[in-house]
């Protein structure tokens, strides 16, 4: 075995410096190392190993992929074990420690060579032709957490064509003319043109949208345009639950299957709209080709939510130094298994994990900064902390099908005839003209239509403008769906608020709406060719705007309890709290009756 040790010195802490450093596909990319599939191999014992091929210089090379062990801000260990190649075995750790300065990093290569070419390679400048690749990165990182540069790691790749060049220019103009590039189409394009492969092989417009600054919904239309247009195509995925992994996709709803398997975690699962069906997006061929495959296998930044991965033997025990902040946090093994999820407090120590052979068990709680993990199994483990708030970058089918522009752009993008998905949390908003038969007599049809086509349109654009999507038109009245409560009662709340404005417009006082509003479980279904939602919480909704008088939101109790409505509802006048009889609930039903004023809360 042969040793070599590099140190790295950093400006900066190590909470700074983990996620560039610790970004080890990045790393193997911007170091020219090959892209590579990886084949999964399931054990009798239910554990999956990882094996991979790719060629390098003169040598074909075949190993095992071991997963990646870390300790986030702290270290990490990479083992590959090959079966074809000048080396047996190759093992990288890195070890961040704080210092005077900031942060040193320690970077270990431990390599065994498997014949004699192995220790002619290893004596004949391996581990310097690695360091002096290694310190040219290292210099990009320093100058990149300097705000030198705008990328840690610039791999060479050859630049797009003329051709791709000007068909990215024109798609430029194109999304920007259709209202929904907000300016960010050129950032996209420079994006697709310039990024490394794992910048756009899997790009996910919320994430897109922290890092450039903007608002989320800006970046989701933008990415929708671009699919409609042609700059990027779009795929449906669904996450497993455990890893986070994308094990099954399919290019339209109506191709998705209604559950996976996710052969890293061995286990089956259930399609969620709400949790685990991803729209993530990816270049169009014809505009740039990207090779699928791995540039580095479980790397700690691949899946940023796990705090810890770690391999304990039989009847090991260890205590990490590991930060868990306050929140809902999981402990799992990375083969099939039961997982604890555990909450911690604020200031609170972290629960133990042990390992037992049907899975991972939550001991007591330790000291704060302190990680107690313990295998009582029998095989070796590898056990996984990670947090429960993944799902927060994941553009999940419930959000996406609850926005406006999905709807405008991707009408057909529907399930299977006599397919149905479960929603365990959605927001409906009803509206419905006051006086509609009176207003067709007093200004007479052909007005009183261009008048509720004209009410259409501004509903649907406050709707749109509160992150939700019209579902359909029914006679006078909107259905429109949110995923999230707060902005169905803003979205009603601001509409009430701009009725008046909407009169003076229109040079008329000829409208008044009524609405209702109330969240909770239903299905999705697809009828006349477009998503809707059935079910009891619908139904409600829908007797709620019935019972709504002229220029009121009724809102159902339980929805007006919800924290995050409460917040929206106490910049408002404050409202008339009763219990209501409602045709087909056999008990009476308690709402929140706004009556306004508006004027002053809209937005």
């Amino acid at each position: 075995m042969a040793t070599h040790v590099v140190e790295w010195e950093f400006d900066h802490p190590p909470q700074v410096v983990w996620p560039v450093l610790a970004d080890t596909a990045r790393f193997n990319e911007a170091s020219g190392l090959p892209k590579h599939p990886v084949r999964r191999e399931e054990q009798p014992d239910g554990s999956v190993r990882f094996f991979a091929e790719a060629r390098m210089g003169p040598f074909q090379l075949a190993w095992e992929d071991i997963p990646v062990e870390w300790v986030t801000d702290r270290w990490f260990r990479h083992e590959r074990r090959f079966s074809r190649g000048p080396l047996a075995t190759l093992t990288a750790t890195a070890e961040l420690r704080p210092s005077a300065r900031g942060t040193v990093c320690r970077y270990t290569m431990d390599a065994e060579p498997s014949g004699l070419i192995g220790r002619l390679v290893l004596a004949g400048g391996f581990f310097s032709t690695a360091e002096k690749g290694f310190n040219r990165l290292i210099d990009g990182v320093r100058a990149h957490l300097a705000g030198q540069r705008p990328v840690a790691y610039e791999p060479s790749r050859p630049p797009l064509d003329a051709a791709r060049q000007q068909r990215l220019a024109r798609l430029v103009d194109t999304i920007e003319a259709s209202g929904n590039g907000h300016g960010l189409a050129a950032r996209l394009a420079d994006l697709v043109r310039a990024g490394q492969d794992l910048d756009v092989e899997r790009m996910r417009p919320r994430a897109l949208a922290r890092r450039w600054g903007v608002a989320e919904r800006s970046a989701i239309e933008l990415c929708l345009q671009a699919v409609r247009d042609g700059m990027l195509e779009s795929r449906w995925d669904i996450l497993c639950p455990r890893c986070r992994g994308a094990q099954m996709s399919a290019t339209a709803l109506d191709r998705l299957p209604t559950k996976a398997h996710c052969d890293s975690c061995n286990v089956g699962y259930d399609r969620d709209f709400a949790q685990n069906v991803e729209l993530s997006f990816h270049p169009a061929p014809g505009v740039r080709p990207v090779t699928e495959g791995e540039f580095c296998l479980f790397g700690p930044m691949s899946t940023p939510h796990v705090l810890a991965q770690v391999r304990l033997e039989p009847g090991d025990s260890r205590s990490l130094p590991a930060d868990l902040a306050a929140g809902p946090w999981r402990y799992r093994t990375l083969d099939p298994g039961e997982a604890a999820d555990v909450a911690i407090g604020e200031g609170d120590g972290a629960p133990a994990a042990i390992v037992t052979a049907s899975g991972v068990q939550a001991g007591s709680a330790g000291e704060a900064g302190t990680l107690s993990l313990e295998n009582r199994d029998t095989r070796p483990r590898v056990v996984v902390v990670e947090s429960r708030r993944w799902v927060e970058d994941a553009l999940t089918a419930h959000r996406v099908t609850t926005m406006q522009a999905f709807r405008d752009l991707f009408a057909g993008d529907v399930l299977r005839p006599g397919d149905e998905v479960a929603i365990a949390q959605i927001a409906l908003l009803f509206t419905d003209l006051s006086g509609s038969t009176a207003l067709y007599e007093r200004i007479g049809d052909a007005a009183a239509y261009r008048l509720v086509r004209e009410h259409f349109a501004f509903l649907t654009r406050t709707i749109r403008a509160h992150d939700g999507a019209v579902v359909k038109t029914i006679g006078d009245a909107v259905m429109a769906a949110f995923a999230e409560p707060a902005d169905a009662v803003r979205a009603a709340i601001a509409a009430q608020a701009a009725v008046h404005g909407f009169n003076r417009e229109q040079g008329t006082d000829g409208i008044a709406i009524k609405m209702g509003v109330h969240a909770g479980h239903c299905i999705a279904v697809t009828l006349n060719d477009r998503l809707d939602y059935f079910g009891t919480m619908v139904n409600l909704a829908a007797r709620l705007q019935g019972l709504a008088r002229s220029g009121e939101v009724l809102l159902s109790g339980s929805l007006a309890e919800d924290p995050k409505v409460a917040e929206v509802l106490a910049g408002t006048a404050p409202g008339c709290r009763q219990t209501v009889s409602v045709r087909g609930v056999e008990r009476e039903v308690a709402v929140l009756r706004l009556t306004g004023p508006f004027a002053a809360h809209g937005d």
